[in-house]
Parts: structure tokens; C-alpha cells; sequence
């Protein structure tokens, strides 16, 4: 597959052999936007279902820096120990939220692709640190595209937030004359009012942009029709190739086949069309077994073998167009016992062995 191809000439939909060995390295359709909007659904979960929690830790661990300022102790191992305190209690609370965050973002990755490991993402690739290739990748059409969606995203979310801030500008004011108890309900009301837009607005964006990212993906993987040649020719073989195996396969076959005609027992004959060669010893096989066949010319050079070894030609037009559908090495049908012993009966008399 040639990646330097140009791009124009890139008309065919990527095969599934090309889409199972990119997704083995690694590259695969992703939008970091729908992992984004599942850390902000942690995030509005967290607050919904943990928010009294975290707002009682807070107040519990921050209320002496408010209401008891003067009696934190100055000296270094009280304001160690004060700090741990605070921590504990407020990591405490947090630790949940943290938890979902780590939930919702593997969720993310993998509401998008099947997760799988590949080591070709770790290994160190130098192109990355060119300069060359860095601006190439600063100036592509990606890139370009990826501004403008920050931008717009930027944009949406900055005259959402201010659309819903304006109102409650009067009320924030207030906020600094209010009880700790009584504001931080009143701003997580406010941030949950907030976080309820964004993820409005990211869930759209996310969709579009995975959308894009898909679309960009499979572009790239694009084929010309002579890498589909190409890759057909290497997983189901060269057509020419096959045909040559297939040949000289034949040919042995034919070489096997006639090798066996002088130790047949009879030949059964169309008489010109079909020819089918038995072998049958008496008291070492169950039944005959077919040990050549051929038609047309096949068919004739087992005549002539077989006139020349000795071997008794007998002419049964239904018997040996019902033999030849008959395996090489296969013994005859079961329906066939009767007609066979018949015509292997009569030979056996022709050569004097008896047989009745």
C-alpha cells in the first residue's frame, strides 16, 4: 500500500483488511469532544448525587478559616497538621467525584471504539520532534479545522454562560454578605444551573464533531483501486498463480492416474466419452475401487494404457457415466455392487478364473 499515493486517485472505500490493521496500530476515529461531555455528566452526576456532601465536607474543613480565624495557631506543625485535616476531609468528599471522573472518561473512549491495547501508539516515533513535520501539522486542513471548532465552541459557550449568568449578577453581589452556609447552596445551584447548559451544548458539538472525525478518518483510509488489486492479490493469491498450481496439480493427478490403469482389473467404457479404471482383488477389499477416470481425451489415453497393460475394456454407457461422479481412491457406491460384479464376473471368465 503506497501512503505517499496522491490523494485524488484515492476513490475506493478502505477495505476491512485496512480498517483491522490501522485499528491494530492504534488509529482509530476518535472525538475528544464526547469524552469531554462524559466528564462534564461526571461532573453534573457528582454534584447532583454528592453536592450536600461536598458542600457539609467543605464547610466543615474551611469554616475556622471564616469564623475562628484568630485562633489558628501560627506556628509550623499546627498549620501542617491543619492543612491535613482540611484535606482529609475535603479529598474525603471528593474522592467520589474523582471516581466518576476516571468512570465517565474510559466511557467515553469506549462508547466510540471496542478498547484495545497497541504498543505502536508507545513506540517513539523521531518524525514527530522534525520541525518540518511539525508545521505541517500546524498548517494542515485538521488543524485549521480544529480552530475554528474551538472557536465556535468558545464562542457558544461564552454567550450561553453570559445568557445565563446576566440574571443572577445581582444575586452574586449579595453573596459576599451571606452566611458560608447559606452561599455555597446558593452557588451550586447556580453551577448546576451552568453545567446543565454546557452539557447541552457539548452534546451537540460532540455529535458533530464525531461525525467529522469518522468522516476524516475513513478519508484517510482511503484506497486506489490498484492497492485493492494489490491487496486481493496478497490475501486470496495471484490469479495467474492460482491458475498455474491448479494446473500442475492436474497434472499430477493425470500422471497418478494413468500409473494406476495397468494394475486395474477393468476398464468401464462410453465407449468414447467416459472412461473409469476398477481394481478388485478378491478377499483383500470390501469393494471396487475406482483408480482412474477420465472423458474425452483423458478417457482415450486410459483406453490406449490400458489396451497396451492387458487390461480388459468393457462397454456400459450408464454404468461408467454413473462411475465417473465417483472419487479417485473412492470405493464404488453401494447401488453400483450388482452392476460391477456383473461386469467384473465377466471378465473373470474372459481371462479363465472362474466366476459364475
Amino acid at each position: 500500500m503506497s501512503e505517499d499515493a496522491d490523494p485524488e486517485s484515492k476513490t475506493e472505500e478502505p477495505s476491512e483488511k485496512r480498517l483491522r490493521e490501522a485499528e491494530e496500530k492504534g488509529n482509530i476515529a476518535k472525538s475528544q469532544e464526547i469524552g469531554h461531555w462524559f466528564v462534564f455528566m461526571a461532573a453534573m452526576i457528582g454534584m447532583w448525587m454528592l453536592g450536600d456532601n461536598l458542600s457539609r465536607s467543605f464547610m466543615r474543613g474551611s469554616l475556622i478559616f471564616f469564623e475562628q480565624p484568630h485562633r489558628i495557631g501560627m506556628d509550623p506543625s499546627n498549620l501542617l497538621r491543619l492543612i491535613l485535616d482540611v484535606a482529609l476531609v475535603v479529598g474525603g468528599a471528593l474522592f467520589p467525584i474523582l471516581g466518576l471522573f476516571a468512570l465517565f472518561g474510559l466511557a467515553g473512549n469506549a462508547v466510540q471504539n471496542v478498547p484495545k491495547f497497541s504498543a505502536e501508539r508507545i513506540i517513539p516515533k523521531f518524525d514527530k520532534i522534525n520541525p518540518l513535520s511539525g508545521l505541517k501539522r500546524i498548517f494542515s486542513v485538521s488543524s485549521v479545522v480544529e480552530f475554528v471548532k474551538n472557536l465556535f465552541k468558545i464562542s457558544l459557550i461564552g454567550a450561553l454562560l453570559a445568557y445565563l449568568i446576566g440574571p443572577e449578577l445581582d444575586s452574586l453581589e449579595a453573596l459576599i454578605a451571606l452566611d458560608i452556609t447559606v452561599m455555597l447552596p446558593h452557588t451550586a445551584r447556580i453551577v448546576f444551573k451552568l453545567l446543565g447548559a454546557l452539557m447541552a451544548v457539548m452534546f451537540v458539538v460532540a455529535v458533530f464533531d464525531y461525525m467529522y472525525q469518522r468522516y476524516n478518518y475513513m478519508k484517510n483510509l482511503r484506497m486506489t483501486r490498484q492497492e485493492l488489486k494489490d491487496e486481493y492479490k496478497e490475501s486470496e493469491g495471484d490469479p495467474q498463480i492460482k491458475a498455474r498450481l491448479r494446473q500442475i496439480r492436474m497434472q499430477r493427478v493425470r500422471t497418478r492416474m494413468m500409473a494406476n490403469v495397468p494394475e486395474a482389473s477393468v476398464v468401464v467404457t462410453n465407449p468414447t466419452h467416459y472412461a473409469v479404471a476398477l481394481k478388485y482383488e478378491l478377499g483383500k477389499m470390501d469393494a471396487p475401487i475406482v483408480t482412474a477416470k477420465g472423458a474425452d481425451l483423458i478417457a482415450k489415453r486410459i483406453r490406449e494404457i490400458a489396451t497396451e497393460n492387458n487390461v480388459p475394456l468393457v462397454e456400459n454407457p450408464p454404468l461408467a457415466r454413473a462411475l465417473f461422479l465417483v472419487e479417485v481412491d473412492d470405493p464404488i457406491p453401494v447401488e453400483h455392487y450388482k452392476a460391477v460384479a456383473d461386469v467384473i464376473s465377466f471378465v473373470m471368465k474372459l481371462k479363465g478364473e472362474g466366476g459364475s
